[in-house]
């Protein structure tokens, strides 16, 4: 496992953006898929972005696609969730998660599949 930290929540206007960071702890990271999860309140932890070791293979929840942007620097240890036009839905705690896993979006979109998870961090796009 590696530890995770996000970081960039807050507060922003519909339309608005955001970019959330995840840095991880060990190098062992840079061989990991990571993902991002979003878990509003009363509702299940849903998944929002996945993107392989090598940053060559993506895949978006339908509902962001064309808005946000998954992206990683292995030599930082860090994973980034561009998110743009912010929607009030949007609004939610956003964890980002890692794991050893293969290539699958069937695989890399379920959450029981990832070991490793940060703390969270909020994210509130009001109307």
């Amino acid at each position: 496992q590696v530890q995770l930290v996000e970081s960039g929540g807050g507060l922003v206007q519909a339309g608005g953006s955001l970019r959330l960071s995840c840095t991880a702890s060990g190098r062992i990271f840079s061989s990991y898929t990571t993902g991002w999860f979003r878990q509003a309140p009363g509702k299940e932890r849903e998944f929002v972005a996945a993107l392989s070791w090598s940053g060559g293979s993506s895949y978006y929840q339908d509902s962001v696609k064309g808005r946000f942007t998954i992206s990683r620097d292995n030599a930082k240890n860090t994973v980034y969730l561009q998110m743009n036009s912010l929607k009030p839905k949007d609004t939610a705690v956003y964890y980002c998660a890692a794991e050893s896993l293969v290539w699958d979006t069937v695989v890399v979109t379920t959450r029981h599949n990832f070991g490793s998870w940060g703390q969270g961090t909020q994210v509130t796009v009001s109307s």
